[in-house]
């Protein structure tokens, strides 16, 4: 696809800031450069990749800013186009003016996502790449931040690559079985098929047992806290903050609506959810934060069931238990400063337990250890070493291209032949093509690069 036109955008958010850029992008870019803008000294040719100090001005030569600006000629840059940015004072009037200035001139504006967009189209990325540019600016932690930027440099690509080229071989020698028909295939041939499709479906396992982490890195971890009432979880909750969030009083019932909380824990971002405290009211507004805390329970990723280290289990404990069931379950018993009995109900032995004191602070680094593990199935530090599949488009045609395979090798059992063989293989390959845009519809196209903010 080729573009004729020149696109403008900002690069910088809305709003009052020291700088603002205006980003254009086209065969024209360098033209729009020349019409209005003013170097401070005379410029015989712009030197790609060096900026200028200047006056940028409008159609009638009325100066608009001062502004520093950079000529990057093509193939070497963003877009692989010929790319100017104004660097202007970040006030909201200039850059639109700015804008509105190139507009008139015969520039368009950009769509969402249309430099990255051109990007991808022009050569420079393919398509998991381009996508791991909207990942790498939402990221909401270090370490998701690192995962798309390991996507960016291309980490996802070649593994995905690696896949398509082994699906490729496989093709190409059952390919060959049709176009000879006559040649004798000796069994060997058929076990050296099986050996090959085996090995990958079992790397794709792999790469599809990521995407859990993947997912948490990129959308969050909902970690609900539960339990009867003054069991301590607003106090677990302000501990695992850092800050006095939840009121906390010797008092039950305070808390009767969800709290929610963002936190960054071991490099994933969590969403922590203080419940209203569990058990039998007839207050119907306490009820109501009763009924939320066990319809929260059923959606959570992770749920933190608070227990009183200093008291036996009551009925009030089993109700919370009730609502628990159904999901990942860490217990937590506070109070560990305090006297502790011993956990007698087979439930709350059933699960991972910790001893924690939300006053003083014991046990907590066990506890946040717990909770990365019993989603992940790993430590944090380890996650960012390994490719991880965090889009739920990626996991799509990994399922699809593993789905083929698997009806490619139970043809190999069943001495199918090669032509329905082949068949399978080839949606293989296009399912695998979709990840990295040499088989992506354009409808998916567009609804991938419209996700992305303008200007990028």
């Amino acid at each position: 696809m080729v573009h004729k036109d020149t696109i403008v955008a900002p690069v910088t958010p809305p709003g009052e800031g020291g700088v603002g850029i205006v980003r254009i992008s086209g065969d024209r870019a360098e033209s729009f450069l020349r019409l209005f803008f003013r170097p401070r000294r005379k410029v015989e040719e712009f030197n790609t990749h060096r900026l200028y100090l200047g006056t940028f001005v409008d159609l009638n030569e009325r100066p608009v800013d001062e502004v520093m600006a950079v000529l990057m000629k093509a193939p070497s840059s963003y877009t692989c186009e010929d790319v100017v940015e104004i660097q202007c004072h970040g006030g909201s009037l200039l850059i639109r003016t700015i804008i509105d200035t190139l507009v008139d001139g015969g520039a368009r504006l950009a769509k969402p996502g249309e430099f990255t967009l051109r990007a991808f189209l022009n050569g420079r990325l393919d398509l998991s790449e381009a996508e791991a540019v909207i990942d790498l600016i939402r990221s909401r932690s270090s370490l998701a931040s690192r995962v798309a930027l390991g996507q960016l440099n291309g980490k996802v690509s070649r593994q995905v690559h690696g896949y398509r080229q082994q699906v490729a071989d496989l093709l190409a020698l059952v390919e060959a079985y049709i176009d000879f028909p006559d040649e004798d295939v000796d069994i060997k041939d058929h076990t050296q098929l099986e050996r090959q499709a085996s090995t990958l479906c079992q790397s794709i396992d792999e790469a599809l047992a990521s995407f859990d982490t993947g997912r948490l890195l990129r959308e969050g971890l909902s970690v609900l806290i539960i339990g009867q009432p003054n069991v301590g979880k607003s106090s677990l909750l302000n501990f695992l903050l850092g800050e006095a969030r939840a009121i906390v009083t010797d008092i039950p019932g305070t808390t009767r609506d969800t709290i929610e909380e963002q936190v960054v824990l071991e490099g994933f971002p969590l969403r922590l959810v203080d419940t209203a405290g569990v058990r039998h009211t007839d207050d119907p507004v306490e009820a109501e934060g009763v009924a939320r805390a066990r319809k929260k329970a059923a959606s959570a990723d992770l749920i933190l069931l608070v227990i009183d280290g200093a008291k036996a289990i009551d009925d009030n404990d089993l109700l919370a238990m009730e609502a628990c069931t159904d999901g990942r379950v860490i217990v937590v018993r506070n109070k560990a400063d305090e006297t502790q009995d011993p956990v007698a109900h087979p439930f709350f032995t059933s699960y991972p337990l910790v001893d924690v004191s939300a006053r003083t602070g014991l046990g907590m680094d066990q506890l946040k250890e717990l909770m990365v593990q019993s989603i992940t199935g790993t430590s944090g530090s380890d996650a960012q070493e390994d490719v991880i599949f965090s889009d739920r488009r990626h996991r799509e045609a990994l399922v699809r291209c593993r789905c083929a395979l698997g009806n490619f090798l139970q043809g190999l059992s069943c001495s199918e032949e090669p032509e329905f063989l082949s068949i399978e293989l080839r949606d293989a390959l296009e399912a695998i093509g979709e990840i990295t845009g040499e088989t992506t519809p354009d409808d998916i196209l567009d609804r991938i690069f419209s996700r992305f903010c303008i200007g990028k």
